[in-house]
């Protein structure tokens, strides 16, 4: 088993291309690739640690979004107000108020061992006291690969329930916050949640403590939030996940994604391995522009969303479609004339001319 896990890791290496660091799969990645099970290339692209915004601009077709260095600096300095003083007003906010927390320290050499210390820590943690883990490091297996991920914190309270803390930088107004962006927080979340599942199942609650700047202050305030949908959705859709090791075995020899090289070869690498594009992909993968754009010039209807591909069934261009919706029924291939969605089509295009003759009578 090492064996063949040691020629894994070299191969997934050689994709990333000499001398390159893998940059680590994060929560916030890996909930993005639970949500679309069937993107083979991001799969393989974020195991293997590619840099798929440097690999996008070589491409041509850079990404659009990514958090501005401003609020970046001040998400971490919420964090750091938090987090002062012992984390008081994370305790406070946990309903632990004017007590104590053991705060264990975490260091360790490389992944691996931040990982088993932080499982060290969460065994060792005293019952009747509260103990919170700032920045834990747990190992989640992914696809036949390791993924670390890193909480903003992991409390674990007097009757031994580890609980999840989120720190976020957008607010809470009014008592709520951005169904979106409380959303985004809620599948990150839950793939830390399942990650202590896998520790130990069941120690883990499923409702974690979003905790946010009040109104339009620096003042902390939190929400609990349910993640069970989020937690069973991830849990399905990573088990789904075809394995790392398959995906690269198909690959052609000598396959590399390193941004330096030429852009028709790297072009050729990328699309060497199969993609599954959709809108959303926009706002979570920094190769989906060059997705999208190929999605565009194969006339394929994904570029339109799963939705409506789900609703064409059989139809898989957009030609197609449009052949479909025309008169007469010859236009559209003689073995689609009964499927439903052709049926649909042809209704809509008809009720579309109706209106307009309508219209241009008034």
């Amino acid at each position: 088993m090492s064996t063949t896990h040691d020629t894994l890791r070299e191969r997934l290496a050689a994709l990333r291309g000499p001398d390159t660091a893998p940059r680590p799969l994060d929560a916030r990645a890996l909930a993005a690739l639970a949500a679309n099970p069937g993107c083979r290339r991001r799969a393989l692209m974020d195991a293997a640690g590619v840099d798929k915004g440097a690999v996008a601009e070589a491409l041509g077709a850079p990404a659009r979004f990514g958090q501005s260095r401003f609020a970046f600096s001040r998400g971490h300095a919420f964090e750091a107000r938090v987090k002062a003083d012992g984390c008081r007003e994370l305790l406070r906010l946990l309903g632990a108020d004017g007590e104590h927390a053991q705060v264990p320290d975490l260091g360790a050499a490389g992944p691996e061992g931040r990982a088993a210390r932080t499982r060290l820590a969460l065994a060792e943690a005293r019952p009747g006291s509260w103990t919170l883990l700032d920045h834990p490091l747990l190992a989640l297996e992914v696809a036949g690969s390791t993924v670390f991920l890193e909480p903003d914190a992991v409390a674990v309270a007097p009757d031994g329930a580890w609980t999840v803390a989120e720190i976020k930088s957008f607010p809470i107004l009014d008592g709520g916050a951005d169904a979106m962006k409380v959303g985004a927080a809620a599948r990150q979340s839950a793939v830390y949640v399942l990650a202590l599942d896998a520790i130990e199942p069941g120690r883990a609650r499923t409702d974690v403590l979003l905790v946010c700047p009040k109104d339009f202050s620096n003042l902390p305030t939190a929400e609990w939030v349910d993640v069970r949908r989020q937690l069973a959705v991830t849990r399905r859709q990573l088990a789904r996940l075809t394995r790392i090791d398959e995906i690269a075995a198909e690959l052609p020899e000598g396959t590399t994604f390193d941004p330096a090289r030429p852009r028709p070869a790297l072009t050729a690498a990328v699309e060497s391995v199969p993609a599954a594009y959709a809108p959303e992909c926009l706002a979570s993968c920094e190769l989906a522009f060059h997705c999208r754009d190929r999605a565009r010039a194969a006339d394929s209807i994904d570029a339109l969303g799963r939705g409506l591909r789900a609703d064409l069934g059989a139809l898989t261009t957009v030609t197609a479609v449009l052949s479909a919706s025309a008169s007469p029924p010859a236009a559209c291939a003689a073995d689609a004339q009964d499927d439903p969605a052709v049926t649909a089509l042809r209704r809509a295009a008809s009720l579309r001319e109706e209106a307009l003759r309508a219209g241009g009578t008034e």
